[in-house]
Protein backbone atom coordinates (compact mmCIF):
# COMPACT_ATOMS: atom_id res chain seq x y z
CA UNK A 1 0.00 0.00 0.00
CA UNK A 2 1.41 3.27 -0.71
CA UNK A 3 2.11 6.44 1.19
CA UNK A 4 -1.27 8.36 1.88
CA UNK A 5 -0.99 12.08 -0.26
CA UNK A 6 -4.59 13.28 0.63
CA UNK A 7 -6.42 12.41 4.05
CA UNK A 8 -9.75 13.34 5.91
CA UNK A 9 -8.55 13.82 9.01
CA UNK A 10 -11.70 13.47 12.26
CA UNK A 11 -10.94 16.97 13.77
CA UNK A 12 -12.40 18.53 17.11
CA UNK A 13 -10.23 21.28 17.37
CA UNK A 14 -8.74 20.18 20.40
CA UNK A 15 -4.78 19.05 20.89
CA UNK A 16 -4.65 15.84 19.08
CA UNK A 17 -6.54 16.55 16.42
CA UNK A 18 -4.94 19.47 15.81
CA UNK A 19 -1.15 18.53 16.03
CA UNK A 20 -2.25 15.93 13.04
CA UNK A 21 -2.22 18.31 10.96
CA UNK A 22 1.00 19.65 10.61
CA UNK A 23 2.31 16.19 11.98
CA UNK A 24 0.83 14.22 9.44
CA UNK A 25 2.34 16.98 6.26
CA UNK A 26 5.45 17.06 8.47
CA UNK A 27 6.58 13.70 9.37
CA UNK A 28 4.31 11.67 6.86
CA UNK A 29 4.60 13.87 4.11
CA UNK A 30 0.78 13.86 3.84
CA UNK A 31 0.72 16.73 0.86
CA UNK A 32 -3.19 17.56 1.70
CA UNK A 33 -4.96 17.46 5.22
CA UNK A 34 -8.85 17.88 4.58
CA UNK A 35 -10.55 18.47 8.15
CA UNK A 36 -13.57 17.14 8.92
CA UNK A 37 -15.68 18.15 11.92
CA UNK A 38 -19.41 16.83 13.07
CA UNK A 39 -22.02 19.05 14.83
CA UNK A 40 -23.70 16.37 17.10
CA UNK A 41 -25.56 19.04 18.82
CA UNK A 42 -22.87 19.74 20.95
CA UNK A 43 -24.04 23.41 21.30
CA UNK A 44 -20.27 25.23 20.49
CA UNK A 45 -19.60 27.80 17.92
CA UNK A 46 -17.71 25.39 15.40
CA UNK A 47 -16.64 28.23 12.74
CA UNK A 48 -13.79 28.83 15.18
CA UNK A 49 -12.94 25.17 14.76
CA UNK A 50 -13.20 25.40 11.25
CA UNK A 51 -10.92 28.36 10.92
CA UNK A 52 -8.07 26.62 13.42
CA UNK A 53 -8.29 23.78 11.30
CA UNK A 54 -7.42 25.81 8.22
CA UNK A 55 -4.74 27.72 10.86
CA UNK A 56 -2.75 24.13 11.50
CA UNK A 57 -2.43 24.08 7.76
CA UNK A 58 -5.55 22.18 6.27
CA UNK A 59 -6.33 22.96 2.61
CA UNK A 60 -10.14 22.23 3.12
CA UNK A 61 -12.13 22.22 6.46
CA UNK A 62 -15.79 20.91 6.43
CA UNK A 63 -17.99 21.40 9.59
CA UNK A 64 -21.55 19.49 8.91
CA UNK A 65 -24.57 19.48 10.79
CA UNK A 66 -25.22 15.53 12.08
CA UNK A 67 -27.85 16.14 14.63
CA UNK A 68 -30.80 14.28 12.65
CA UNK A 69 -29.22 11.47 12.01
CA UNK A 70 -27.56 11.17 15.25
CA UNK A 71 -30.96 11.46 17.10
CA UNK A 72 -32.90 9.24 14.45
CA UNK A 73 -30.27 6.80 13.59
CA UNK A 74 -28.40 6.10 16.40
CA UNK A 75 -29.98 7.32 19.72
CA UNK A 76 -33.17 6.16 18.90
CA UNK A 77 -32.33 2.66 18.64
CA UNK A 78 -30.01 2.75 21.66
CA UNK A 79 -33.67 3.78 23.54
CA UNK A 80 -35.04 0.84 21.62
CA UNK A 81 -32.21 -1.43 22.98
CA UNK A 82 -32.42 -0.07 26.46
CA UNK A 83 -28.49 0.18 25.93
CA UNK A 84 -26.64 0.48 29.08
CA UNK A 85 -23.15 -0.22 28.96
CA UNK A 86 -22.39 -2.41 32.09
CA UNK A 87 -25.52 -1.32 33.10
CA UNK A 88 -25.10 2.39 33.29
CA UNK A 89 -23.59 4.08 30.57
CA UNK A 90 -26.17 5.05 27.91
CA UNK A 91 -23.48 5.28 25.22
CA UNK A 92 -23.54 8.83 24.43
CA UNK A 93 -20.32 9.54 23.12
CA UNK A 94 -19.94 6.10 21.94
CA UNK A 95 -23.00 6.90 19.54
CA UNK A 96 -21.37 9.31 17.86
CA UNK A 97 -18.45 7.38 16.54
CA UNK A 98 -20.01 5.16 13.47
CA UNK A 99 -22.16 7.96 12.90
CA UNK A 100 -18.64 10.18 12.19
CA UNK A 101 -16.95 7.37 10.49
CA UNK A 102 -19.39 6.75 8.12
CA UNK A 103 -19.99 10.38 7.02
CA UNK A 104 -15.75 10.52 7.12
CA UNK A 105 -15.96 7.37 4.04
CA UNK A 106 -18.28 9.05 1.84
CA UNK A 107 -16.09 11.99 2.22
CA UNK A 108 -12.96 10.60 1.74
CA UNK A 109 -14.92 8.99 -1.47
CA UNK A 110 -15.89 12.12 -3.04
CA UNK A 111 -12.92 13.96 -2.28
CA UNK A 112 -10.80 11.40 -3.73
CA UNK A 113 -8.67 11.16 -0.63
CA UNK A 114 -6.57 7.77 -0.44
CA UNK A 115 -7.03 7.87 3.66
CA UNK A 116 -8.77 8.65 6.71
CA UNK A 117 -6.97 9.33 10.05
CA UNK A 118 -7.87 10.12 13.42
CA UNK A 119 -6.11 11.96 16.33
CA UNK A 120 -7.43 9.29 18.98
CA UNK A 121 -4.70 8.19 21.76
CA UNK A 122 -3.41 4.06 22.18
CA UNK A 123 -5.26 3.57 25.23
CA UNK A 124 -8.95 4.74 24.63
CA UNK A 125 -12.13 3.49 23.20
CA UNK A 126 -12.39 5.28 20.24
CA UNK A 127 -9.72 4.62 18.37
CA UNK A 128 -11.31 1.01 18.27
CA UNK A 129 -15.01 2.43 17.21
CA UNK A 130 -13.01 4.34 14.75
CA UNK A 131 -11.02 1.99 13.05
CA UNK A 132 -13.38 -0.64 13.35
CA UNK A 133 -15.85 1.04 11.55
CA UNK A 134 -13.89 2.35 8.85
CA UNK A 135 -12.55 -1.21 8.21
CA UNK A 136 -16.25 -2.05 8.00
CA UNK A 137 -17.63 0.49 5.63
CA UNK A 138 -14.08 0.37 3.03
CA UNK A 139 -11.62 -2.55 4.10
CA UNK A 140 -9.15 -0.74 0.95
CA UNK A 141 -8.96 2.31 2.95
CA UNK A 142 -5.97 3.26 4.58
CA UNK A 143 -5.96 4.30 8.20
CA UNK A 144 -3.59 6.60 9.90
CA UNK A 145 -3.30 6.78 13.56
CA UNK A 146 -0.78 9.80 14.08
CA UNK A 147 -1.78 10.17 17.76
CA UNK A 148 -1.57 6.47 18.89
CA UNK A 149 2.35 6.36 16.75
CA UNK A 150 4.22 9.41 17.54
CA UNK A 151 4.98 8.52 21.24
CA UNK A 152 4.77 11.77 22.41
CA UNK A 153 3.84 13.24 26.01
CA UNK A 154 1.22 15.46 26.34
CA UNK A 155 3.54 17.69 27.07
CA UNK A 156 5.71 17.40 24.04
CA UNK A 157 2.42 17.18 21.82
CA UNK A 158 1.52 20.71 23.06
CA UNK A 159 5.37 21.91 22.80
CA UNK A 160 5.03 20.06 19.18
CA UNK A 161 1.89 21.99 18.03
CA UNK A 162 3.02 25.62 19.43
CA UNK A 163 5.65 25.40 16.77
CA UNK A 164 3.25 25.86 14.09
CA UNK A 165 0.87 28.36 16.19
CA UNK A 166 -1.45 25.67 17.73
CA UNK A 167 -2.04 26.86 21.10
CA UNK A 168 -2.97 24.58 24.26
CA UNK A 169 -6.81 24.61 25.12
CA UNK A 170 -6.47 23.11 28.17
CA UNK A 171 -5.49 24.98 31.16
CA UNK A 172 -4.33 24.06 34.72
CA UNK A 173 -7.23 24.89 36.18
CA UNK A 174 -9.17 23.11 33.63
CA UNK A 175 -7.20 19.84 33.27
CA UNK A 176 -10.43 18.03 32.74
CA UNK A 177 -11.38 15.88 28.58
CA UNK A 178 -14.17 16.54 27.90
CA UNK A 179 -16.27 15.12 25.19
CA UNK A 180 -20.24 16.98 24.54
CA UNK A 181 -22.94 16.27 22.32
CA UNK A 182 -26.77 16.25 22.13
CA UNK A 183 -27.06 13.31 24.19
CA UNK A 184 -24.33 13.96 27.33
CA UNK A 185 -20.90 15.01 28.36
CA UNK A 186 -18.04 12.64 29.33
CA UNK A 187 -15.81 13.76 31.49
CA UNK A 188 -12.93 11.91 32.54
CA UNK A 189 -8.49 13.13 33.44
CA UNK A 190 -7.76 15.42 36.29
CA UNK A 191 -8.61 14.56 39.90
CA UNK A 192 -10.93 12.04 38.30
CA UNK A 193 -8.23 9.70 37.89
CA UNK A 194 -8.47 9.22 41.61
CA UNK A 195 -11.73 6.66 42.19
CA UNK A 196 -11.97 7.57 45.54
CA UNK A 197 -12.04 11.81 45.17
CA UNK A 198 -15.53 12.83 45.08
CA UNK A 199 -16.22 14.51 41.78
CA UNK A 200 -16.00 18.09 42.23
CA UNK A 201 -18.74 20.42 40.74
CA UNK A 202 -17.33 21.84 39.05
CA UNK A 203 -17.06 18.93 36.21
CA UNK A 204 -21.15 18.74 35.57
CA UNK A 205 -22.44 21.75 33.50
CA UNK A 206 -25.60 20.09 32.15
CA UNK A 207 -27.81 18.96 35.55
CA UNK A 208 -28.13 20.56 38.52
CA UNK A 209 -26.51 19.63 41.92
CA UNK A 210 -28.90 17.81 44.31
CA UNK A 211 -28.25 21.21 46.52
CA UNK A 212 -29.64 23.53 43.76
CA UNK A 213 -32.25 21.37 42.35
CA UNK A 214 -35.91 22.63 43.18
CA UNK A 215 -37.24 21.00 46.21
CA UNK A 216 -40.66 21.14 44.53
CA UNK A 217 -41.13 17.82 41.74
CA UNK A 218 -42.71 17.87 38.93
CA UNK A 219 -44.91 15.05 36.81
CA UNK A 220 -43.94 14.48 33.53
CA UNK A 221 -44.94 11.84 30.35
CA UNK A 222 -43.67 10.66 27.76
CA UNK A 223 -45.00 8.84 24.87
CA UNK A 224 -43.57 6.51 22.11
CA UNK A 225 -45.02 4.54 19.25
CA UNK A 226 -43.13 1.43 17.97
CA UNK A 227 -40.53 1.89 20.78
CA UNK A 228 -39.91 5.58 19.83
CA UNK A 229 -40.07 8.71 22.71
CA UNK A 230 -42.64 10.61 20.22
CA UNK A 231 -44.27 13.15 22.97
CA UNK A 232 -43.63 15.30 25.96
CA UNK A 233 -46.30 16.09 28.40
CA UNK A 234 -48.94 15.61 25.59
CA UNK A 235 -47.23 17.07 22.81
CA UNK A 236 -45.64 15.64 19.87
CA UNK A 237 -42.04 16.96 19.16
CA UNK A 238 -39.44 16.30 16.40
CA UNK A 239 -36.64 13.56 17.78
CA UNK A 240 -33.98 16.17 18.27
CA UNK A 241 -36.45 18.76 20.07
CA UNK A 242 -37.79 15.80 22.00
CA UNK A 243 -34.29 14.47 23.30
CA UNK A 244 -33.67 18.57 23.97
CA UNK A 245 -36.43 19.13 26.22
CA UNK A 246 -35.60 15.76 27.83
CA UNK A 247 -32.32 16.60 28.74
CA UNK A 248 -33.68 20.03 30.32
CA UNK A 249 -36.04 18.85 32.11
CA UNK A 250 -34.29 15.97 33.50
CA UNK A 251 -30.85 18.28 33.99
CA UNK A 252 -32.82 20.73 36.00
CA UNK A 253 -33.83 18.37 38.38
CA UNK A 254 -30.47 16.59 38.79
CA UNK A 255 -31.47 13.41 37.33
CA UNK A 256 -28.64 11.70 35.01
CA UNK A 257 -25.46 12.00 36.27
CA UNK A 258 -23.18 8.55 36.71
CA UNK A 259 -19.82 8.09 37.97
CA UNK A 260 -18.61 5.26 37.22
CA UNK A 261 -15.22 2.66 37.37
CA UNK A 262 -15.79 1.37 33.43
CA UNK A 263 -13.98 -1.41 31.54
CA UNK A 264 -12.34 -0.14 28.69
CA UNK A 265 -12.08 -2.25 25.64
CA UNK A 266 -8.13 -2.34 25.48
CA UNK A 267 -8.42 -3.69 28.95
CA UNK A 268 -8.15 -1.22 31.55
CA UNK A 269 -10.23 0.30 34.27
CA UNK A 270 -11.44 4.04 33.70
CA UNK A 271 -12.99 6.37 36.38
CA UNK A 272 -15.73 7.90 34.14
CA UNK A 273 -18.30 10.85 34.64
CA UNK A 274 -20.97 11.28 32.60
CA UNK A 275 -23.78 13.45 32.08
CA UNK A 276 -26.92 11.97 29.84
CA UNK A 277 -30.05 13.31 31.63
CA UNK A 278 -32.91 12.94 28.53
CA UNK A 279 -30.99 9.88 27.61
CA UNK A 280 -31.06 7.87 30.58
CA UNK A 281 -34.45 8.99 31.38
CA UNK A 282 -36.14 8.61 27.82
CA UNK A 283 -34.33 5.12 28.38
CA UNK A 284 -35.64 4.52 31.76
CA UNK A 285 -39.01 5.54 30.64
CA UNK A 286 -38.96 3.15 27.76
CA UNK A 287 -37.87 0.25 29.60
CA UNK A 288 -41.28 0.52 31.77
CA UNK A 289 -43.42 0.66 29.17
CA UNK A 290 -42.18 -2.41 28.02
CA UNK A 291 -43.20 -4.31 31.22
CA UNK A 292 -46.46 -3.51 30.17
CA UNK A 293 -46.43 -4.40 26.48
CA UNK A 294 -44.03 -7.03 25.77
CA UNK A 295 -44.74 -10.87 26.64
CA UNK A 296 -42.45 -11.98 29.26
CA UNK A 297 -40.20 -14.64 27.52
CA UNK A 298 -40.11 -12.04 24.82
CA UNK A 299 -38.97 -9.61 27.70
CA UNK A 300 -36.41 -11.58 29.12
CA UNK A 301 -34.82 -12.40 26.06
CA UNK A 302 -34.89 -8.92 25.05
CA UNK A 303 -32.95 -8.03 28.96
CA UNK A 304 -30.17 -10.74 27.44
CA UNK A 305 -29.63 -9.16 24.28
CA UNK A 306 -29.82 -5.58 25.21
CA UNK A 307 -26.37 -6.21 27.40
CA UNK A 308 -24.60 -7.61 24.21
CA UNK A 309 -26.38 -4.80 21.98
CA UNK A 310 -24.42 -2.42 23.95
CA UNK A 311 -21.38 -4.05 24.27
CA UNK A 312 -21.53 -4.25 20.70
CA UNK A 313 -21.70 -0.34 20.43
CA UNK A 314 -19.31 0.17 23.17
CA UNK A 315 -16.58 -1.98 21.24
CA UNK A 316 -16.65 -0.53 17.71
CA UNK A 317 -18.80 -2.90 16.08
CA UNK A 318 -22.02 -0.92 15.03
CA UNK A 319 -21.59 -2.14 11.61
CA UNK A 320 -20.85 -5.40 12.37
CA UNK A 321 -23.12 -8.84 11.63
CA UNK A 322 -24.31 -9.51 15.15
CA UNK A 323 -25.36 -6.19 15.53
CA UNK A 324 -27.27 -5.99 12.39
CA UNK A 325 -28.80 -9.73 13.53
CA UNK A 326 -29.85 -8.10 17.13
CA UNK A 327 -31.27 -4.84 15.62
CA UNK A 328 -33.57 -7.19 13.52
CA UNK A 329 -34.72 -9.17 16.76
CA UNK A 330 -35.05 -6.08 18.46
CA UNK A 331 -37.24 -3.71 15.20
CA UNK A 332 -40.05 -7.00 15.53
CA UNK A 333 -40.41 -6.42 19.58
CA UNK A 334 -41.25 -2.43 19.23
CA UNK A 335 -43.98 -2.26 16.95
CA UNK A 336 -46.25 -3.36 20.10
CA UNK A 337 -44.50 -0.74 22.34
CA UNK A 338 -46.64 1.56 22.20
CA UNK A 339 -48.35 3.54 25.44
CA UNK A 340 -47.48 6.59 27.80
CA UNK A 341 -45.03 6.93 31.03
CA UNK A 342 -45.86 8.81 33.95
CA UNK A 343 -42.67 10.06 35.92
CA UNK A 344 -42.14 12.23 39.30
CA UNK A 345 -38.76 13.82 38.88
CA UNK A 346 -37.55 15.57 41.94
CA UNK A 347 -33.50 15.96 43.69
CA UNK A 348 -32.00 13.67 41.41
CA UNK A 349 -34.35 11.10 40.84
CA UNK A 350 -36.50 10.10 38.08
CA UNK A 351 -39.86 7.82 39.69
CA UNK A 352 -42.35 6.10 37.68
CA UNK A 353 -45.43 6.49 39.20
CA UNK A 354 -47.73 5.03 36.01
CA UNK A 355 -47.45 3.60 32.38
CA UNK A 356 -50.61 3.12 30.14
CA UNK A 357 -51.02 1.85 26.70
CA UNK A 358 -54.52 1.61 25.26
CA UNK A 359 -53.19 0.02 21.74
CA UNK A 360 -50.92 -2.90 23.04
CA UNK A 361 -51.01 -3.32 26.61
CA UNK A 362 -51.22 -6.60 27.93
CA UNK A 363 -52.18 -5.99 31.31
CA UNK A 364 -55.75 -7.54 32.39
CA UNK A 365 -57.47 -5.85 35.01
CA UNK A 366 -59.98 -8.55 35.61
CA UNK A 367 -57.23 -11.43 35.22
CA UNK A 368 -55.21 -9.17 37.91
CA UNK A 369 -57.96 -7.86 40.00
CA UNK A 370 -58.61 -9.51 43.97
CA UNK A 371 -62.35 -7.75 43.70
CA UNK A 372 -65.19 -9.26 42.72
CA UNK A 373 -64.70 -8.87 38.59
CA UNK A 374 -61.57 -11.53 39.23
CA UNK A 375 -62.07 -13.50 36.38
CA UNK A 376 -58.84 -15.62 37.13
CA UNK A 377 -59.72 -19.21 37.67
CA UNK A 378 -57.92 -20.07 40.80
CA UNK A 379 -58.76 -23.70 40.66
CA UNK A 380 -56.98 -24.39 37.63
CA UNK A 381 -53.92 -23.63 40.00
CA UNK A 382 -53.92 -26.93 41.20
CA UNK A 383 -53.08 -28.61 38.02
CA UNK A 384 -50.93 -26.16 36.91
CA UNK A 385 -48.81 -26.30 40.26
CA UNK A 386 -49.06 -29.82 40.46
CA UNK A 387 -47.38 -30.71 37.14
CA UNK A 388 -44.72 -27.41 37.85
CA UNK A 389 -43.77 -29.04 40.91
CA UNK A 390 -43.76 -32.24 39.26
CA UNK A 391 -39.69 -32.72 38.26
CA UNK A 392 -38.63 -31.25 42.04
CA UNK A 393 -40.79 -34.03 43.84
CA UNK A 394 -39.23 -36.98 41.61
CA UNK A 395 -35.73 -35.32 42.48
CA UNK A 396 -36.65 -34.70 45.98
CA UNK A 397 -37.99 -38.57 46.22
CA UNK A 398 -34.86 -40.15 45.08
CA UNK A 399 -32.91 -38.20 47.68
CA UNK A 400 -35.24 -40.19 49.67
CA UNK A 401 -34.41 -43.41 48.85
Amino acid sequence: MGRAKRVVLAYSGGVDTSVCIPYLKEEWGVEEVIAFAADLGQGDELEPIRQKAFKAGAIESIVENLINPFVEEFAFPAIRANALYEGRYPLSTALARPLIARRMVQVAKDLKADAVAHGCTGKGNDQVRFDVAFASLDPALQVLTPAREWGMSREETISYGERFGIPAPVSKKSPYSIDLNLLGRSVEAGVLEDPNISAPEEVFAITSSIDEAPDRGEEIEIGFQAGNPVSLNGVNLEPVQLVTEANALAGRHGFGRIDMIENRVVGIKSREIYETPGLLLLIKAHQELESLTLAADVLRLKRQLEMQWADLVYQGLWFGPLKQALDSFLDCTQKDVNGVVRIHLQKGNATIIGRQSIQSSLYNSNMATYGKEDQFDHLAANGFIYIWGLPIRLWAAMRRN
